[in-house]
This record gives C-alpha cells, structure tokens and sequence, in this order.
C-alpha cells in the first residue's frame, strides 16, 4: 500500500474492487487457512475468475480444492514459490501447475514476479504438479541444508587445525562443486557469529519433508538423505532422547559397559 497499491480490509471489498476476470492470489499457510479462505471466496467470485495458491499446499489437498471449484466454474492454479525474504529483491522462483490456457492467461504475472521474463518461473504440469515439485524442491532443500550442517560440523571439531570456517565458506563460494545460495547464507551467518553463539540447536520442520518422504514410500521409491535429514529435524526438537537413554541401559545390562550419570541441575 505504502508503494502505490490499492489495499482492502477484506475478502469481500477485495473482491469489490477486482473486475472481472478476477485475480486471487493466496500466500497464507498451508491446511485449513486455505480451505476456509476458499470457502469464502466461492461466495464472491464469478464464472471464470482464477485463484491461485502460492502457499506450500500439499498437493493432495490442491487436487480436491480444483475439484470443489470446477462445481462453481472458478479457475485453481497452484504456484509453487521458492525465494524467501529474499524474493522481493532477487526475484521468485514460479513452478506453475494448471489448465495450460489459464496460465498462458497469468503468464505476464508470473514473467513480472520471476527474475526475468524467461528464467526462473515454468508451467510444469496440470493441477497439482506445481505444489508437488516445490515439495519435492524442499525435500531436496532439507537434504542440501543437513549436508552442509554435516560437513561444517566436522570441520568445526578438528580443533587441531583451528580451521576458519567463515574462510573455507568463502572459498567454496567461488568456483566450487558445492557453492550455493544456501552456501552464501553460511558464509554470512559464520561471518558475523563464527560460533552462532545464542542459536539454539532446534531445527523445526513445516511439513514439505515430511510429504516428500511419504511420497517416496507411496512409490517404493529409496529417498535415504531426504528422510534422514528430516529425521534429524526430529531429533533436533527433543529434549531428551529415551532412546539413547535405552541404549546405554541395554549395553550395560549385557556388557557391564558403565552409564554416565545425568549431571543434576
């Protein structure tokens, strides 16, 4: 608003305020915010105007939402859109899925928000596709993000060395296998916090690996780094961990091995 758009306090002068072939675009988490949020809209809207759901959707849950509105002659487009905080500057990445005339419709919206006309942004299939490859494009993210964590530990405990990893980040950066945007984030994080005194080693996860590993399930198919690197994330959130509190217990049992004691707070 402050740049010049014209905003509104609801649904309902939203719509007031679009002429028809209306255009909705959703970025709102993904479940029941969208399906309530959709239930309203179907109220609103006409014949042939478009929604589209940027959010990480399941793509499951986008399959069912086209066939609700198909009833009421509304168009469903599923974006998925990669680029952070960070998108407004350098420009989103667009996997489009839907009816393929509707995006040639939406095409110079898509053109406008990508980082070039012809770079960045895809149709790549019909309904559902396009939240499908942004969740396998975050599966990939958790497996990419946990390798690097891996690697940087490792090199953080050979003490020996007194490696400087904010030094190593930025060689890598340049000309190496590995360099990444993910890459250039290390290397400004270790820049300013070498040790990232104060970061709580909590990972959370947002549901996309999770799908991505239950979608390699469902297809029999063997996705080891993904499904661990989410593991890990499950790891990260406890506490404490009864099952290594087992272990110890079981190799003690059967092999007198000592158990250290819990030191009391």
């Amino acid at each position: 608003v402050k740049k010049g758009a014209d905003g509104a306090h609801s649904l309902e002068e939203l719509v007031s305020k679009l002429a028809p072939k209306r255009i909705i675009w959703l970025m709102i988490p993904a479940g029941k915010p969208v399906d309530l949020t959709i239930q309203k809209l179907i109220n609103l809207l006409d014949t042939d105007d478009v929604i589209i759901d940027g959010g990480n959707s399941f793509y499951k849950d986008t399959l069912k939402r086209v066939e609700e509105l198909k009833q009421k002659n509304i168009h469903f487009v599923d974006v998925g859109t990669s680029g952070g905080i960070w998108g407004l500057k350098e420009g989103y990445s667009l996997m489009v899925g839907g009816a393929k005339d509707i995006v040639e419709f939406l095409s110079p919206l898509f053109k406008t928000l990508a980082p070039a006309s012809d770079k960045g942004w895809s149709y790549v299939g019909p309904n559902g596709a396009g939240h499908f490859v942004k969740m396998v494009h975050n599966g990939i993210e958790y497996g990419m993000m946990q390798a690097y964590a891996e690697g940087f530990a490792l090199m953080k405990r050979k003490e020996e060395f007194s490696l400087d990893l904010h030094r190593i980040a930025e060689v890598w950066r340049y000309g190496s296998v590995v360099r990444s945007w993910l890459l250039d984030l290390i290397a400004e994080a270790l820049k300013d916090n070498p040790d990232l005194e104060g970061v709580a080693p909590y990972v959370a996860e947002s549901g996309e690996g999770r799908w991505t590993v239950k979608e390699a399930i469902d297809q029999n198919l063997a996705a080891p780094v993904i499904s661990l690197s989410l593991l890990q994330r499950f790891r990260s959130l406890e506490k404490e961990n009864f099952a290594d509190k087992l272990l110890a217990t079981m190799r003690s049992k059967f092999g007198g091995h000592e158990i250290t004691k819990k030191e009391k707070s």
